[in-house]
């Protein structure tokens, strides 16, 4: 990314940062929650803006690490943050392999609908078995903590602790683009026949992307739950794994920041159209709200937010290209 770019992000990373001393706990509570949906959405933007994998099974691998993060948490004491997060992101990601290897083998809207069929099993196996409680759900009796350094259940030290996996995360994919494996996704994302023909086995690299994604959004799943202190069905189904990919289109496709933006303005948008105190009676239909406002901010910024500075430099470029072509003396109207 150009310097400015980055300066954007970092300033980004810095007003959280700030946020978290300075807001009152209903913002705190927000920012956190926006944050770990941003970990989530940046899961997905490693399949389809840097892939060009469209995933629409992902809040399958979500789910997973939010599970596990109860399912694996004694009940009598807090669990080490050492232990429970990489387990919960490596059964994420085992889960991941499984789904990667066997729909990687399919295209298109098969691969689409392949990803869809795994992640409903998982809904279901957490729906319908005493496993995940079924449609009540389960609570986290004690949050994981790693010893006097760490203790999740602060709500200021949780914020902290999801700004830092967000930040690892978003460095962790710009690196990853930058390397030699990012340069690779890029060139399936262009062109995977090409790729072939220049002598690439693709599949390796797409599984691996395909891990990789499922364990980041198993991360997420494990700030969710313990944000919340609770988990149900809900979280794996199929609109979850559609409001994530909505994120990442509606910040812009292709660019980690898109994902960043785009977690921010949906559940901003989420609680501007449910706010009372704006819509009345009316805050009750809150998702025809979002939906058309979605709809319209897809039509008038077809690459996303991210692409707004864009879009302003070339109309205005284009203005001054008008401006010039009708001067006087450079062949326009009053030209001698």
């Amino acid at each position: 990314m150009r310097a400015s770019k980055w300066i954007f992000v970092l300033a980004c990373f810095a007003a959280l940062a700030v946020f978290g001393q300075v807001g009152s706990r209903f913002g705190v509570d927000l920012a956190t929650k926006i944050m770990v949906l941003a970990v989530f959405a940046l899961s997905l933007e490693l399949l389809v803006g840097m892939t060009g994998l469209v995933c629409f099974g992902q809040a399958a691998f979500f789910g997973i690490g939010a599970y596990a993060t109860v399912l694996l948490s004694p009940p009598d004491g807090p669990a080490s943050i050492l232990v429970l997060l990489p387990l919960c992101m490596l059964l994420a990601g085992a889960y991941a392999l499984v789904v990667g290897a066997l729909s990687l083998r399919t295209q298109g809207v098969y691969f689409i609908m392949v990803t869809l069929a795994f992640a409903q099993m998982a809904y279901y196996v957490v729906h319908d078995t005493p496993l995940g409680g079924g449609t009540d759900g389960i609570y986290l009796m004690v949050k994981p903590s790693l010893g006097s350094w760490l203790d999740l259940d602060n709500a200021q030290t949780l914020y902290r602790f999801t700004l830092a996996c967000l930040i690892g995360c978003f460095g962790f994919l710009a690196l990853l683009g930058r390397s030699k494996f990012g340069r690779a996704l890029a060139g399936i994302r262009v062109n995977e026949q090409r790729m072939r023909a220049t002598g690439f086995s693709t599949y390796p690299y797409k599984l691996a992307a395909f891990v990789i994604s499922g364990a980041l959004a198993g991360l997420a799943g494990f700030l969710f739950a313990v944000k919340d202190g609770f988990v149900n069905p809900e979280m794996m189904s199929w609109h979850m794994s559609g409001e994530v990919l909505i994120m990442i289109i509606l910040g812009g496709l292709g660019h980690l920041r898109g994902a960043l933006i785009g977690a921010f303005a949906f559940v901003l948008l989420q609680e501007f159209f449910k706010s009372e105190a704006v819509f009345g009676e009316f805050a009750k239909h809150w998702h025809l709200g979002l939906g058309l406002a979605i709809i319209a901010s897809v039509a008038v910024l077809p690459r996303g937010l991210v692409g707004i500075p864009g879009q302003i430099a070339e109309r205005l470029r284009g203005a001054r290209a008008g401006s010039l072509r009708t001067a006087p003396g450079r062949g326009g109207h009053g030209a001698g």
